[in-house]
């Protein structure tokens, strides 16, 4: 008996709330026995009416969960393939020097683009240690070189970038290095497609 009657209290009051917001949503605000009309007061009774909504609109639909008020919300799914930045397996110190640079799209060209990179010691592309224990090179299309971190993976490529999850837009994937020969390819698409495969040679030590 006692079930019934609230159930029977539940849905009066259910069919009122939505009654009221049919009609505008509590419009008609009053405050004892006196209607309050100023511009501030319909404010805050709009206020009020959007707080009552977020709380009671489910009893509309018949339903009467009310939404979590914790604090805590799950953390953002990771974005696909990005990972944190982890230490790479290539120290930094491995590519300093004076390179001969090349690039080639077809990896059919690969000796013949390291032959060219060779022969471009003559005019050599410089990396420098950075004063955070990075590298000083250039990211693409960007005409001032700036320090940039050798990243790893849990796949156990290995990455040139700015600081921040791996691999990064601005990022290069180191392809393969075996101390004397680097080739690396950048991360965004389109700098790929222009920059191709980059084959940095090492140039021999000054006399």
């Amino acid at each position: 008996m006692f079930g019934a009657q609230t159930y029977q209290r539940t849905s009066l009051l259910r069919q009122l709330f939505c009654a009221w917001l049919r009609e505008g949503c509590g419009h008609g605000f009053v405050r004892g026995n006196a209607m309050i009309s100023s511009a501030h007061a319909r404010t805050v009774a709009n206020l009020a009416a959007a707080s009552c909504l977020a709380l009671l609109l489910g009893a509309c639909g018949g339903g009467m969960s009310l939404p979590s008020f914790s604090s805590s919300s799950p953390p953002p799914d990771a974005e696909p393939g990005v990972a944190p930045e982890m230490p790479a397996t290539i120290r930094a110190d491995e590519i300093v020097g004076r390179w001969g640079l090349a690039s080639f799209q077809n990896p059919a060209d690969r000796a013949r683009t390291e032959a060219a990179a060779r022969a471009q010691c003559k005019n050599p592309y410089v990396i420098t240690a950075g004063s955070s224990g990075g590298v000083i090179m250039h990211l693409a299309d960007q005409a001032t070189p700036q320090e940039l971190r050798l990243k790893g993976s849990p796949s156990g490529k290995n990455y040139i970038g700015p600081a921040g999850p791996t691999p990064g837009e601005q990022d290069r994937e180191i392809v393969s290095f075996d101390g004397r020969v680097l080739i690396t390819r950048f991360i965004d698409k389109d700098a790929a497609t222009r920059y191709g495969n980059m084959v940095y040679v090492r140039c021999a030590p000054r006399a």
